[in-house]
């Protein structure tokens, strides 16, 4: 008897969690389901050569890129059209920006710092497209471009500076007893750098989208009342417009930094 109630209880349970799964069926918001790597010609596994979402959108980021400081500015008016000003604008800000932070001899670095604000403006603009796919929320991009940065200042500091590029690490305006311990806090977060560059920036793509994925799945299941989350998605949406330009200027002007460190290594 023991047995059947059991079984009949464990019946019971298992019908009621199916209709309350039928319930809820509305509010199956799966924010994460966005940023899935997929091929785009089959539906097989990822290998390395698959064409995928995030092999387009990277395109798309290059070709925009190109459209802009290529296609737009080839006239070279004397009065700009609308994209050869904001390809001025671009180049004067970050130009501004390599020579405030990094000093006039870092300016020969221009191009790549140039490269790498544009490169991660357009993918994280582009990502703000419906049915679109953020790249830059994908911490093997991110790391990519990090790790590059931090490869290239840390042999830049040891070709121009030798061994001297290591004064970086030792805070001689501090007590004697104190450098060293200071050195092994310096050398750590020297190599965090890479990690914090990347991480940053895939996080705060990540989190806006997927907020952004949430809010319309309650749009999608309030039905009447559907306009309080479509406004919120509205305000987020302009948020992430802002946090797209930030993120790209917050990578760009650490690298900057970061170059700073490579030429003029001291403390």
């Amino acid at each position: 008897m023991a047995d059947k109630a059991t079984g009949e209880g464990a019946s019971h349970a298992a019908e009621a969690a199916g209709h309350a799964a039928e319930g809820g069926s509305g509010l199956n918001i799966h924010p994460m389901d966005q940023f899935v790597v997929e091929p785009l010609f089959s539906d097989g596994p990822v290998h390395m050569f698959t064409v995928t979402n995030s092999t387009l959108w990277l395109a798309l980021a290059v070709l925009g890129v190109a459209l802009l400081l290529v296609v737009g500015t080839r006239g070279r008016a004397v009065v700009p059209s609308r994209v050869q000003s904001v390809a001025e604008l671009a180049y004067g800000f970050v130009h501004k920006m390599v020579e405030d932070v990094a000093g006039k001899d870092a300016l020969k670095f221009f191009p790549y710092i140039m490269t790498l604000f544009l490169f991660i403006a357009f993918s994280n603009m582009l990502a703000l497209l419906p049915m679109s796919f953020s790249p830059t929320s994908q911490i093997a991009v991110t790391a990519v471009l990090g790790f590059s940065v931090f490869i290239a200042v840390t042999v830049l500091g040891f070709v121009l500076n030798g061994s001297k590029f290591l004064g970086l690490f030792w805070v001689s305006s501090a007590p004697l007893v104190l450098r060293p311990i200071l050195a092994v806090i310096e050398l750590i977060s020297y190599f965090v750098r890479p990690v914090s560059h990347s991480v940053r920036l895939a996080g705060n793509i990540m989190a806006g989208h997927a907020v952004l994925k949430v809010f319309a799945g309650f749009a999608g299941a309030l039905g009447l009342f559907s306009f309080i989350p479509i406004l919120a998605i509205t305000g987020i949406y302009a948020l992430e417009l802002l946090v797209a330009f930030i993120q790209a200027y917050v990578f760009t002007i650490l690298t900057c930094v970061y170059l700073k460190d490579a030429l003029h290594p001291s403390h």
